[in-house]
């Protein structure tokens, strides 16, 4: 066989999968709808189980529901006979997936959860399978044809069935208002993660700000910005912020007269604010765009007020440290 086929035949390949995969519309029915509500509903876990290749995208769906808040996990059901069946509870609910729907080694599984009646959504091909005249919600999809030349390789099906557990899963996070804030609780490490850290995540709180009264001198100012070492004092009064000082504004009067090195002088009145939900690479941009190395943050209430309390600080060398982007 020539190279020059290779291309030929992996996109003969990939447009047989992508015509069959369109056929997912047919399983947006009554049973989907079932389906969602049956998961939304479930006091306890979401529990996928699957074998062969399906063991694999029962997995990964697995993980996919957890990551947006939906507890779950994979149970081998060829381990159910063996002590594995501990794991599911009578709160639980199963989606277990298999293209012939007859696959001998769910049996015990489904008699495990007929028994103790806990909640099957079966997904299987064929609607008189022993899988889905056991379930309590039936999800039916088509015969696909697979991608490979004699059309017994599961590829299609496999690609068909991760996207039916991807749309459960986005749908539940629309019915739940599923926001980036919540994705980002599950995501705290990686790239994934530091493009989803907000303000608060990031800033500086507390005892580690450079915050000094607006009726203090000049010297308490650059002692604290010494101490500090974030390049930066707010000023503050009754409690508001009222201004900033930055390192290059107390070096630049350092040796002019004490007339001169007042900080009602050398105040800047109008510091940038954000909001504590501003994501960290929107600050980072902000920072570039003004040419700054520092911002304040205040609550999210109070960003539009004229009156605003700080509650943190956020220094560029943090978001480059946690390579926001």
């Amino acid at each position: 066989m020539k190279k020059k086929n290779y291309i030929s035949l992996a996109i003969k390949a990939a447009n047989t999968q992508i015509k069959e995969l369109k056929k997912i519309k047919k399983v947006f029915n009554k049973s989907f709808i079932e389906a969602i509500d049956l998961i939304s509903n479930t006091k306890g876990k979401i529990i996928f189980s699957g074998v062969g290749k399906n063991s694999f995208i029962c997995k990964k769906a697995a993980a996919t529901f957890s990551s947006v808040g939906i507890p779950s996990f994979f149970v081998d059901p060829t381990g159910v006979s063996h002590g594995d069946a501990g794991q599911i509870e009578k709160k639980d609910t199963l989606i277990i997936i298999s293209n012939s729907g007859n696959t001998a080694e769910l049996k015990n599984l489904l008699k495990f959860a007929n028994r103790f009646r806990i909640k099957i959504i079966g997904v299987a091909s064929n609607v008189n399978s022993m899988l889905l005249k056991a379930s309590d919600v039936k999800i039916v999809y088509p015969h696909l044809r697979e991608s490979d030349p004699n059309n017994i390789v599961p590829t299609t099906s496999t690609s068909f069935v991760m996207m039916l557990c991807d749309c459960l899963a986005t749908t539940i996070m629309e019915k739940r208002k599923f926001t980036k804030e919540n994705f980002f609780l599950y995501h705290k490490g990686g790239n994934l993660g530091a493009s989803l850290r907000l303000a608060k995540d990031i800033m500086v709180t507390g005892k580690k700000m450079p915050v000094i009264d607006y009726k203090s001198n000049f010297k308490q100012a650059l002692k604290l910005m010494n101490e500090k070492k974030l390049g930066i004092v707010v000023i503050t009064k009754n409690k508001f912020i009222n201004g900033l000082i930055t390192d290059g504004d107390l070096r630049r009067v350092l040796n002019d007269s004490s007339k001169k090195r007042v900080l009602s002088k050398i105040t800047r009145n109008y510091p940038y604010v954000i909001n504590e939900s501003m994501s960290a690479s929107k600050a980072l941009g902000f920072m570039s765009e003004k040419k700054i190395t520092s911002l304040l943050v205040v609550s999210d209430k109070d960003k539009a007020k004229k009156n605003k309390t700080l509650k943190g600080i956020i220094h560029i060398h943090f978001l480059l440290k946690d390579e926001i982007r």
